[in-house]
């Protein structure tokens, strides 16, 4: 149930984000990510696709991405 509530709100999130474009300006955007799971300072450069953020979410969460059909289908890894 847990991660059925978790992925819920990471399809929420990327449905209020909206899917872009190809223009570099709605391709290229930063992205926070703040919780006790993350590393305070930390940055990257590391270049990341949207699929990424859910598995992301659900790991900081402290869930098993690889429940999600779509991240094991795809081999979709979680952020750096």
């Amino acid at each position: 149930m847990r991660t059925r509530l978790a992925a819920l709100a990471v399809i929420a999130a990327l449905a209020l984000a909206g899917c872009g474009g190809a223009d570099p300006q709605d391709r290229n955007v930063p992205l926070v990510i703040s919780g006790k799971a993350s590393d305070p300072g930390s940055s990257s450069s590391a270049t990341v696709e949207t699929t990424q953020i859910a598995p992301t979410i659900l790991r900081l969460l402290g869930l098993n991405p690889r429940e999600l059909q779509a991240v094991r289908t795809e081999g979709t890894k979680s952020l750096p």
